[in-house]
């Protein structure tokens, strides 16, 4: 009778659990767009944690240890908006401005190509293309005047765009604040029974984003920094938007390396109309991915399990489709969770009778 009892607890329990889970699915999807702010904020002081312990071990207060952290973080996002971001849509303007001249050359490399195959000339003709590029280019400043328009007109969106770039840096501060205090209480709620595996699931979870989110963002920092130097001592005039494309998808391994080398080579090619600078461009990323290999990863990423690549690029990409930005945000933090949930599973399956 007892144990009767006990089950009917358990299956009322998981049933429970099951509920729960299904109602957070739901209620997070419906509110995606409200919380995202907050989302930001927790991803924030997610990666500033680290930081404001490492400040509270040299004696310093909490509330002092988090006013420093907060501050460098601060500034970082005010030179990151006033500095850097004018000078990519600068290099942006400047690769639409020169881009037909860049379709004509590679429009007159291809013609002797074409002819020696065989081809007419005009098999590939980038007339039309150019004509739309220009078409284009035109209406930007007219596109753009309806949309800053229309975001003066629509009140509600501006106020809370306006409400979210001031919300994010509060929530950034009493999470980053509160934020040992936070998970010990979540620890507190959990069944006693169950307490110690999901705490060492937990621990396992937040190894894997610190050795992926959190060191792979400092390999990408990095990658971008020596991609702008090593293309602006070529002389290559789009090296900083180029060099930030390149260090963006380096998360995913090699893939900035094909990317950098394709798109450099071909604004070294057009800029300069020969392949030395080209060569030149393959030298400094396969300098870069040394460096990456053999000092960047190891130290900042070190011997971790991380996610796989391609695990990275399906979870960001189903995020992004079923929660927007949002679900973009979750990604990695919801398939490092289920990463470890599937490793977990697989053990017990394996030490399993069905599966001796």
């Amino acid at each position: 009778m007892a144990a009767d009892q006990t089950k009917t607890m358990s299956d009322t329990n998981k049933l429970i659990v099951l509920v729960s889970l299904i109602a957070g699915g739901w209620l997070l999807f419906q509110l995606s767009a409200v919380l995202m702010p907050f989302f930001i904020a927790a991803l924030l002081a997610y990666l500033g944690d680290p930081l404001v312990d490492r400040l509270e071990n040299w004696k310093l207060s909490r509330g002092v240890a988090v006013t420093v952290v907060f501050a460098v973080l601060f500034i970082a996002m005010i030179i990151l908006l006033l500095v850097l971001l004018p000078m990519l849509s600068g290099q942006v303007t400047k690769l639409f401005t020169n881009l037909p001249g860049y379709l004509n050359m590679a429009q007159k490399a291809l013609e002797p190509l074409l002819t020696s195959a065989g081809l007419p000339s005009d098999v590939f003709n980038l007339q039309t293309l150019k004509q739309a590029l220009n078409n284009y280019w035109s209406e930007m400043g007219n596109v753009a005047g309806g949309v800053f328009s229309y975001v003066t007109q629509s009140g509600m969106a501006l106020l809370q765009w306006v409400g979210n770039l001031v919300l994010i840096p509060v929530l950034t501060f009493y999470l980053l604040r509160d934020w040992d205090l936070l998970v010990a209480r979540f620890r507190e709620l959990l069944p006693r029974r169950y307490s110690g595996k999901v705490i060492e699931m937990s621990l396992e979870c937040d190894d894997m984003l610190a050795g992926f989110i959190r060191g792979q963002l400092m390999v990408m920092l990095s990658l971008s920094i020596i991609y702008t130097i090593g293309l602006s001592l070529i002389g290559l005039e789009l090296a900083l938007l180029l060099g930030v494309i390149a260090g963006l998808v380096s998360f995913v391994p090699y893939l900035g390396l094909i990317v950098g080398i394709a798109l450099a080579g071909l604004a070294a090619f057009f800029q300069f109309g020969e392949w030395l600078p080209v060569f030149y461009v393959v030298i400094v990323f396969t300098v870069a991915q040394s460096i990456e290999g053999m000092l960047l990863t190891p130290h900042f990423v070190g011997e971790r399990i991380g996610l796989h690549p391609v695990a990275v690029i399906f979870a960001v990409l189903a995020g992004g489709k079923l929660f927007g930005f949002t679900g973009v945000l979750l990604a990695l933090p919801v398939a490092a969770v289920v990463m470890v949930l599937l490793r977990h599973a697989h053990q017990r399956y394996v030490s399993s009778h069905l599966y001796s």
